[in-house]
C-alpha cells in the first residue's frame, strides 16, 4: 500500500514483477468459492519512480491449474489500467463469474517504468458450511450497533440518538468549526455532564485529523453507543468508568476531508484524497514546535530558571504566521486542549496497527528516523503497551504486517521519533503544552474499510479502547490547598526524578499518570512554601491520594499587606489608656526611666523597598 521511507525494498508501495513481460501475473487465492465482481488498482506508491499498469486480462479458476479468461463475447477483455500511479480505477467484470482463485495479467504498462501494481478484489463469499478456514476465522459480534460508514449529517444524527437514549450522563457540543464551517461535535459522557468535578479526570479520545481514515471515526461513534447501552443495562465497568471520568469523544476533526473521501467510498478512496484539511495542512502534525523551544533552553541551561520543564508557552509568531499556514482546526484544538485539564488522551489514526508514543521529533535534526524519549518514558511505554496488548491483533506474531515493518516484534509499540521524525505533532504539543498525555494508535491496515468489515474491526478495538480509557486512573492525584482550605489553581506538581511537572486546575485538584513505585512528590506555588512527601502507587486502577497543604511565605504576605494599603504607613489608631491608680501610675514611671537607661534605639527593618519605622513611644502593663 505504502513505500517505507527509503524505498529499500523492492516490494515497497506494490506488487512489483520479476521482469517486464507480458507473461507476468500475480494470484489471489480466496480460500473460499467466491463471487467476483470487479477489480480497482493503483500504480506504485513511490517519490522516486513511476512504475504503473496500462491495462491487465483477468483469469479465474476453481483449483490453481485450470483456468479461465473473463471474455467480452467472443474475445478475452483487456481491461484499462492505470494513466498515472496514485489515483484507482475501477474495473467491473461483465457479469459476476464464481471461483477460488484469481489471476492479474498485466498486458502493457507505463514505458518509463515497470510491472507495478496495486490491487484491491471485490467479490461475495459464497455460504460453505464446510470451509474450515472461514470458520475458524469468522469474527462476530453479540453487540447491537450501527455498523455502516456514516456521512456527516447521519453522525451527527447518531450523536443525537446516542445523547437522546442516555441523557442523564451525556452531552453533545462543538468545539468549533471547519475551514468550511461544518462542527466538530463532541459528545461528553459523564456522571454530571456539562461541568468539570473536583477530583474526577478528564479523557479524551480524538478521530479523523487524516480524513481518509474513517476507521477511528466509525470506531468512536461505536463506542458511544456502546457505552451508552452497556451503562443503562447495568455493566458495572462501564458504570464505574462513567461515574468517576469525564470523557470526551470527537470522531471529526477533519469533517471536510471526510466527505470527500466518503463520497467516492471506500474501494475508490485511495490513499491520500481527503487526508489534509480543505486548505492542505496536515492537522496531525500543524502544532507548534515546542520541542525545539525546550531543547535549546536545556543546552543553554535556562532551565527551570528561565523556562519551565512544563506548560511551554506557544510562541508569539505562530499566530502572527500567514493563516494558510496554521489549520482553522488547529486552532480549533488547541483551545478546546488549552480549556479543559485532560489527564490523558488518543487520537485514532489508520493505514497500521501500531500505538505510537512522544516524542514525535528526533533531537538530531539531520535523522528520520531517531529514537526521542520524554521525561516520562517508562510511563508512556505502559500506556501504548496497555492498549496494544489487548489489541486483538497489534501483539499477534503469526499475523500479517500491513507494509513493510512488522510491529508485533516490537510489542506493538513504537516511538514516534524511531517511527518517522515529524515536528509538531498534536502528540508532542500536548505533552509539552498540557498536562495531557497523548498517544496515538493506528487501529487498522485498512484507512477505510468495507462496511461489512466493521463488526470484525470493532471486537478487534473494543477491549482496547476501554483498557486505554482506565489508564487515567493510574498514579497519583489529588488537591493542593492552602492553610485556610482554599485550592489553589496552577500550583506546580514535581516528582524527584522525572523532569517534567504537571500544573493543578482551577480548583487546585490535580492527576499525575505515574508507574507503580514509591515517589517523593512536591507541590510549590507562587507565594507559598514548598511541601514534599512521599507518594506510593500501587499496581491496581486507581490513582493514590496525595494532597497537600502549603503555606504563605513571609514575603508574600507582607506584598500582600503593602498592596492592599497601597504603599503607605500602616497607621493604627492608638487606644486610649486606662485610668490608674497614683501608686500604679508611679510603677509605670520607674520602669519608662529603667528602659530609657537601656538606651533602646529606633529599629529599622529593610523590606524589599519600603522602611518600616518604630518608635519605643511608651510601655504599658496588666
Amino acid at each position: 500500500f505504502e513505500a517505507g521511507l527509503f524505498e529499500d525494498d523492492f516490494y515497497d508501495g506494490a506488487w512489483c514483477a520479476g521482469r517486464n513481460d507480458p507473461l507476468q501475473w500475480f494470484e489471489v487465492d480466496a480460500r473460499r468459492l467466491t463471487m467476483f465482481t470487479g477489480i480497482i488498482t493503483q500504480g506504485r506508491n513511490s517519490l522516486w519512480s513511476s512504475d504503473w499498469v496500462t491495462s491487465y486480462k483477468v483469469r479465474v479458476s476453481n483449483d490453481s491449474h485450470t483456468w479461465v479468461t473473463i471474455r467480452n463475447r467472443s474475445q478475452d477483455m483487456v481491461f484499462p489500467g492505470n494513466i498515472e500511479k496514485e489515483i484507482p480505477v475501477l474495473n467491473r467484470l461483465p457479469t459476476p463469474v464464481v471461483g477460488r482463485y484469481i489471476r492479474v495479467n498485466p498486458r502493457s504498462w507505463y514505458p518509463g517504468g515497470g510491472i507495478c501494481m496495486r490491487v484491491e478484489v471485490l467479490g461475495c463469499p459464497l455460504p460453505d458450511p464446510n470451509n474450515y478456514y472461514h470458520r475458524r476465522n469468522e469474527i462476530t459480534t453479540t453487540d447491537n450497533l450501527d455498523f455502516k460508514h456514516h456521512s456527516y449529517k447521519e453522525m451527527r444524527q447518531l450523536m443525537k440518538v446516542v445523547n437522546e437514549m442516555c441523557p442523564n450522563f451525556t452531552r453533545i457540543y462543538n468545539i468549533g468549526k471547519s475551514h468550511n464551517g461544518l462542527k466538530l461535535y463532541a459528545i461528553e459522557i459523564s456522571d454530571n455532564p456539562g461541568e468539570h468535578e473536583l477530583g474526577e479526570p478528564e479523557f479524551r479520545y480524538t478521530a479523523g485529523s487524516h480524513g481518509n481514515e474513517v476507521l477511528g471515526r466509525e470506531l468512536l461513534l461505536l463506542l458511544m453507543q456502546f457505552m451508552c447501552q452497556e451503562y443503562l443495562s447495568g455493566n458495572p465497568r462501564i458504570r464505574h468508568l462513567v461515574d468517576e471520568t469525564r470523557i470526551h469523544l470527537v470522531p471529526s476533526v477533519n469533517p471536510d476531508g471526510y466527505e470527500k473521501v466518503f463520497e467516492v467510498g471506500s474501494e475508490l478512496g485511495g490513499w491520500s484524497l481527503g487526508r489534509w484539511s480543505q486548505d492542505g495542512l496536515d492537522i496531525h502534525h500543524n502544532f507548534p514546535d515546542l520541542n525545539s523551544i525546550l531543547w535549546e533552553a536545556e543546552v543553554r541551561k535556562w532551565v527551570p530558571r528561565k523556562v519551565f520543564n512544563h506548560h511551554v508557552p506557544i510562541p508569539e509568531w505562530y499566530y502572527s504566521r500567514n493563516e494558510t499556514v496554521i489549520a482553522v482546526e488547529t486552532r480549533v484544538l488547541i483551545t478546546w486542549m488549552e480549556k479543559i485539564p485532560f489527564v490523558l488522551g488518543g487520537n485514532l489514526q489508520g493505514g497500521e496497527l501500531v500505538v505510537t508514543f512522544p516524542y514525535d521529533k528526533a533531537r538530531s535534526q539531520s535523522r528520520i528516523q531517531d529514537s526521542s524519549s520524554t521525561p516520562d518514558d517508562h510511563v508512556f511505554r505502559w500506556l501504548a503497551f496497555s492498549y496494544a496488548s489487548t489489541h486483538r491483533l497489534m501483539t499477534d506474531a503469526s499475523r500479517r504486517v500491513c507494509h513493510t515493518e512488522d510491529f508485533a516484534k516490537e510489542d506493538g509499540t513504537i516511538n514516534g521519533a524511531s517511527w518517522h521524525t515529524a515536528a509538531g505533532s498534536m502528540n508532542d504539543f500536548s505533552y509539552l503544552h498540557t498536562n495531557c498525555f497523548e498517544l496515538s494508535m493506528y487501529v487498522g491496515c485498512d484507512k477505510f474499510p468495507h462496511e461489512s468489515e466493521l463488526p470484525e474491526e470493532w471486537e478487534n478495538n473494543r477491549e482496547s479502547l476501554l483498557v486505554f480509557m482506565e489508564q487515567v486512573h493510574r498514579g497519583i492525584k489529588g488537591v493542593v490547598r492552602d492553610l485556610q482550605g482554599r485550592g489553589i489553581a496552577n500550583a506546580i506538581i514535581s516528582v524527584e526524578g522525572i523532569n517534567h511537572d504537571i500544573r493543578t486546575a482551577a480548583d487546585g485538584d490535580y492527576w499525575r499518570l505515574l508507574n507503580p513505585g514509591e515517589y517523593k512528590v512536591t507541590a510549590s506555588a507562587e507565594g507559598y512554601n514548598p511541601t514534599s512527601k512521599v507518594c506510593e502507587v500501587g499496581y491496581e486502577i486507581g490513582a493514590t491520594r496525595c494532597d497537600f497543604a502549603i503555606s504563605r511565605t513571609n514575603l508574600s504576605r507582607i506584598k500582600e499587606i503593602m498592596e492592599k494599603f497601597g504603599k503607605r504607613p500602616i497607621r493604627a489608631p492608638l487606644r486610649p489608656l486606662p485610668q490608674r491608680s497614683p501608686q500604679r501610675q508611679r510603677q509605670m514611671q520607674a520602669r519608662l526611666r529603667k528602659a530609657k537607661q537601656a538606651v533602646i534605639p529606633s529599629l529599622f527593618f529593610p523590606v524589599t523597598t519600603c522602611w518600616f519605622y518604630i518608635n519605643i513611644i511608651s510601655m504599658t502593663g496588666n
